[in-house]
């Protein structure tokens, strides 16, 4: 049998962290196991479903390169086949219809409570003979078992039992016409075909009342893994107090796919003191069993590192169009200063995102006119001027533009004034930049272009002599 997952997002907000994880988790499982990993919409909230949500998730997911394998299933477009379920499960006498209003209901849960029990549903209309009566559409719910137990092998949770008198009769079709949550996944992953179901531990809970449904309806159910949810640096949830839970928002925030996959997976998963890993890498390595029971705490600094070791390793080709996304979103024209790959060789020693990158490239983009006061009171000394005059020659005469060769002039003329690097490259640095701190001097002054660099070392040398 073909192993397949999947990943079922509602479509009610965006693509979130713990949302992408479950993605990245069914995604290498499949991978590993040569199977098939599907998207399925599940948008049968009519009041909270909308297209912009659904985008926001085929954004997250291509992104970061989690995108299914089928075209993605919609749950409303699958009504008739949810309908055509409930109907036998009625005929075969495994469901029933329950007229109960709602104050009949909250009484019953109150009776309860009162009595020192687990408010549930007493099954009252089970055998029901009278009439229905008039004006009243009633819901269809499930007739559970009710004695025995389900007992649940999850590959995260270990064996997990329910007593099935625990177990109410769920609704499996509303009174507005239309399926509930636990019965249309039932339906949904086995026409899917799916054999492992991944998603967050929230649903253990329902995994007892699915497993039945199977059963009744007479399919084998698939196996289950209950994922541990992520908590903030604090201990609670993580939430928007936190910062970004929106896997975009790290994109805009200037993270890496390739840092986002490889800090994902470390929520909960691990290999031996390994902490970087290549996609191919987790293809093969990962597997749901190893997934650890206990909450994972999402780290942004460790984020950081991660997303500074790729900008350090990556192919700067790789990251060109991605740099250019940054440049734009900072409202610069990747056009019409250097290259994406140059800026990044130039930088991500200084850097821990893209976002700060294009902060940081300004410079290199836009007209030089604020300069730091206490800068050019150390650099833009008279004695300065002779050096900066000279390195603005041999730089007009270069052949050749580059880094290597802008390093071999700066040093040539330290070397033929007997000054040491620091007392050409820092007044350079001022007149390139406005301030003492930049990359190394080669890299700053390639990056501005040779006309931009010899108009502002001649703006320093009138500042000198104003």
């Amino acid at each position: 049998m073909t192993v397949r997952t999947r990943f079922a997002p509602s479509p009610t907000g965006f693509l979130h962290v713990g949302g992408a994880r479950t993605a990245l988790f069914s995604f290498l499982e499949a991978r590993r196991r040569d199977g098939e990993y599907v998207l399925r919409i599940e948008d049968t909230d009519l009041t909270r479903s909308t297209p912009e949500a659904v985008q926001a998730i085929f954004d997250g997911l291509d992104w970061l390169g989690l995108t299914s394998q089928e075209p993605a299933v919609f749950q409303t477009k699958r009504f008739e086949r949810y309908r055509e379920v409930a109907q036998r499960l009625l005929a075969e006498g495994k469901a029933y219809h329950c007229y109960c209003s709602r104050e009949t209901l909250d009484q019953m849960r109150a009776e309860a409570e009162a009595r020192g029990e687990k408010p549930r549903y007493d099954g009252r209309c089970r055998n029901r003979s009278e009439p229905p009566p008039e004006g009243v559409n009633p819901v269809i719910r499930f007739r559970n078992p009710d004695s025995g137990q389900v007992v649940v092998n999850d590959r995260v949770r270990g064996k997990v039992v329910f007593e099935n008198a625990e177990l109410d009769d769920l609704i499996i079709w509303r009174s507005d016409d239309s399926p509930t949550y636990n019965f249309s996944v039932v339906v949904d992953d086995s026409d899917m075909g799916i054999t492992d179901v991944i998603r967050g531990d929230d649903h253990l809970n329902n995994t007892p009342r699915q497993i039945n449904l199977y059963l009744a309806l007479g399919l084998t159910p698939p196996s289950f893994a209950s994922l541990p949810m992520i908590l903030g640096p604090d201990g609670a949830k993580l939430s928007k107090r936190h910062g970004a839970v929106n896997v975009m928002m790290y994109r805009e925030l200037g993270f890496v796919r390739e840092a986002m996959l490889n800090y994902l997976v470390r929520l909960g998963w691990s290999h031996g003191d390994q902490e970087i890993f290549s996609m191919s890498e987790l293809e093969q390595l990962f597997s749901v069993d190893d997934v650890n029971q206990s909450a994972s705490r999402f780290d942004i600094d460790k984020l950081r590192w991660l997303n500074q070791h790729y900008l350090k390793t990556l192919e700067p080709a790789d990251l060109a169009e991605e740099i250019r996304w940054h440049l734009r979103r900072a409202g610069l024209d990747p056009e019409q200063g250097p290259a994406a790959e140059d800026l990044l060789i130039a930088l991500r020693e200084r850097v821990h995102t893209l976002e700060e990158l294009a902060e940081r490239a300004k410079v290199w983009f836009e007209p030089l006119s604020d300069y730091d006061d206490k800068a050019v009171a150390k650099h833009l000394k008279p004695e300065a001027a002779e050096p900066l005059r000279q390195v603005r020659q041999a730089l007009a005469d270069l052949s050749e533009w580059s880094a290597a060769q802008i390093d071999q002039v700066v040093r040539g003329v330290g070397e033929a004034l007997g000054l040491g690097l620091g007392k050409v490259a820092g007044p350079l640095r001022v007149a390139l930049t406005g301030t003492q701190v930049s990359p190394s001097i080669d890299h700053t002054i390639y990056l501005a272009g040779r006309d931009q660099a010899l108009l502002r070392i001649d703006a320093a040398l009138a500042k000198i002599e104003a």
